[in-house]
């Protein structure tokens, strides 16, 4: 037996050592005060693990700016990673079945073919997440709402003018409206108000380019339509502003127009 294992020491050596060499390892240069247990406790190895490395025993006394070998572990990192790419997949992966599920959403409740959606980066979505890449709604645009839409992209920048329906290329909100239906063969009522009452009522997620959109302006949110804009298409809509004093294109999300719209009415296929 005895000789038995004298024969397995050297081999059992041996192993251990090529074991150790084949160890990730980092130099470190011992400071006053370190011993093996405070650099195995802080490179989260064991002290037989360090003495492995380094050929020592566990009794060795160490010296100050005595150089020894720190083995590294490579699994926690590799397993944080592999953890984040998970976690990244995953939320990607979500990401993309909420955009499917707003996309058939919107189809749904349009009754549209979308042709191209993009859902904002947020944790959580909604419907006023969605930016089209090009207006969605059945058909192309009626002939008339196109020539609507262009007569009112010709007066942007146009002064703002309480009162004005045209003179001297001068506008209030209805007085927009008033003047590019009145060329297309459409006689509005004058006021914002009684405007909200003419042609067929549309649900917002229903607007097609040329419906006429409607908020209450007010500061103190009376309740009742008092401006009026153009929807045409892609969430946006033009307007004769008089916050801008000129005929501007607006987001229909912006927050303001957006708490405040109050209906739209279709009056380009009347």
């Amino acid at each position: 037996m005895k000789r038995l294992m004298k024969l397995l020491l050297p081999l059992s050596i041996a192993t251990v050592t090529a074991h150790a060499s084949s160890v990730k390892t980092v130099k470190h240069t011992i400071k006053s005060g370190e011993s093996l247990y405070t650099i195995a406790k802080k490179n989260h190895v064991t002290i037989k693990r360090l003495c492995e490395v380094n050929g020592i025993s566990k009794d060795k006394v160490l010296k100050i700016g005595q150089v020894i070998k720190v083995p590294v572990k490579k699994t926690a990192k590799k397993r944080a990673s592999t953890k984040h790419a998970a976690k990244k997949s995953t939320r990607h992966h979500l990401a993309k079945k909420q955009e499917r599920k707003l996309a058939k959403a919107l189809v749904r409740l349009n009754s549209t073919t979308v042709t191209k959606v993009h859902i904002k980066k947020a944790k959580r979505f909604t419907l006023s997440d969605i930016v089209f890449d090009k207006t969605s709604f059945n058909g192309k645009m009626s002939g008339r709402s196109k020539r609507i839409i262009e007569l009112a992209k010709q007066k942007l920048g146009k002064r703002y003018v309480w009162g004005a329906v045209g003179q001297k290329n001068t506008f209030d909100c209805s007085g927009l409206t008033t003047y590019v239906c009145k060329a297309n063969g459409i006689k509005l009522p004058r006021r914002a108000i009684q405007q909200s009452k003419y042609g067929k009522p549309v649900k917002r997620s229903e607007l097609k380019p040329g419906d006429l959109v409607f908020f209450d302006t007010s500061k103190q949110h009376k309740g009742y339509v008092n401006h009026v804009g153009i929807y045409i298409g892609n969430g946006k809509f033009i307007h004769a502003s008089s916050a801008k004093k000129k005929v501007v294109i607006t987001s229909l999300n912006k927050p303001f127009y957006s708490q405040r719209f109050k209906g739209a009415r279709r009056v380009a296929s009347l």
